[in-house]
C-alpha cells in the first residue's frame, strides 16, 4: 500500500449538503484506481491547525500503516473517490456536510492549496459475470458510489435505484444506463430513523427473482444490520449476490471509546467470533453485528 500525498484543487458545492473537492498533485502520480465505482480511499487529514501539516503515515510490510516516530496521528477517515482522471493527477472526493466530524469540519474550510493525505483505492462492488439486474440502494453517504456505479453499468444491464436523502435539496443529476430508474425518498441520514432496511425489503420483497442480479446497499451502518440479515437468512441469497457496506455510524467519534470500554472478556468473545474458517464470511458478519447490537454498539 502506498500513502498518496495530494493538494486540494479546487472545491465545488454541489447541494447545501455535499460539496466535491478535486485533489491534485505529483504525489498521485502512482495512485491506481481499481476501476470499481464504490472504490474507496482513506484520507489522512491536517493533525492541527496549520493545513498544509499532514503527518502522512509510512506503509508497511505487512499492508497497512504507522506514523513515523515523533510524529504527531493524524486524524483519518474512509471515504468514496467519485472520479478519476489519471492524465491530469486528479481525483474527486465528495463530501457529506454536517455539524461535525473530523472531516465535515476539514471541508468547510477547504481551499486550494491545503494537504492531505490518501492511500491506493479498494473496490466492493463485485457483481457476478451472468448479471443482468441490479438493484442499488443508499443513502446520502452512499450516493457518489451510486453516480459512479451507474456510469459505469454497461447497457443491457436493468438497474433499479432508491436513494434516502434528507430533503429535496440534496438531490443531484445522475447518469442513467438505459433501462435504468430512480426513486428518491427523503429522511433518514441523522436526521430521522434510517428508512434503508424498509426500502431495501420493498424493492427487493420475497420472491424476487435474482438468479441473474445482484443488491448493492450502502449507508448507515446500524441500519444495514437489518438489511444484511434479510439478504441472506430471509431472502438466503448466496454471497456473491449481494454487498452490503456500512458508511457510518451514529456517535461514530465515540464508537472506539466505547468498544474498549467493553470488558476484556467480551472483547475476547467478539474477536473469537472470526475464527470459524469453515463459516461464510456474511454470516460471521451477522454474527458479529448481532452481538454488537446486544452491546448497543
Amino acid at each position: 500500500m502506498t500513502i498518496h500525498r495530494a493538494v486540494v484543487a479546487r472545491v465545488q458545492p454541489l447541494t447545501p449538503a455535499m460539496t466535491r473537492v478535486t485533489f491534485h498533485g505529483e504525489g498521485l502520480a502512482a495512485f491506481t484506481s481499481t476501476g470499481v465505482g464504490d472504490e474507496y480511499v482513506r484520507l489522512f487529514f491536517p493533525h492541527g491547525p496549520d493545513r498544509q501539516d499532514v503527518s502522512l503515515p509510512r506503509s508497511t510490510e505487512q499492508g497497512g500503516w504507522e506514523t513515523p516516530e515523533g510524529r504527531p496521528v493524524a486524524p483519518m477517515r474512509t471515504y468514496t473517490v467519485r472520479t478519476v482522471r489519471p492524465q491530469a493527477r486528479e481525483i474527486d472526493v465528495d463530501f457529506v456536510l454536517h455539524d461535525h466530524g473530523v472531516a465535515s469540519g476539514w471541508v468547510a474550510s477547504a481551499r486550494p492549496g491545503d494537504v492531505i493525505g490518501l492511500n491506493d483505492p479498494t473496490g466492493l462492488y463485485r457483481p457476478p459475470a451472468d448479471l443482468a439486474r441490479q438493484v442499488l440502494i443508499a443513502d446520502q453517504t452512499g450516493l457518489p458510489a451510486v453516480a459512479r456505479l451507474l456510469e459505469g453499468t454497461p447497457d443491457g444491464v436493468r438497474t433499479r435505484v432508491v436513494l434516502e436523502v434528507p430533503d429535496p435539496s440534496a438531490v443531484q443529476p445522475l447518469t442513467r444506463p438505459a433501462d435504468c430508474t430512480v426513486t428518491w425518498t427523503y429522511g433518514g441520514n441523522g436526521r430521522g430513523p434510517s428508512r434503508l432496511a424498509d426500502l431495501v425489503e420493498a424493492a427487493v420483497p420475497p420472491g424476487t427473482d435474482l438468479t441473474h442480479g445482484y443488491v448493492w446497499v450502502a449507508g448507515q451502518t446500524n441500519a444495514l444490520r437489518t438489511v444484511r440479515r434479510y439478504l441472506r437468512k430471509d431472502l438466503a441469497l448466496p454471497a456473491e449476490r449481494f454487498k452490503v457496506v456500512g458508511y457510518w455510524i451514529p456517535g461514530s467519534d465515540t464508537w472506539s471509546e466505547r468498544y474498549e470500554a467493553l470488558p476484556g472478556a467480551v472483547r475476547t468473545e467478539l474477536e473469537a467470533l472470526w475464527d470459524r474458517p469453515a463459516e461464510e464470511s456474511e454470516d460471521l458478519t451477522i454474527r458479529y453485528e448481532a452481538r454488537l447490537s446486544d452491546l448497543g454498539l
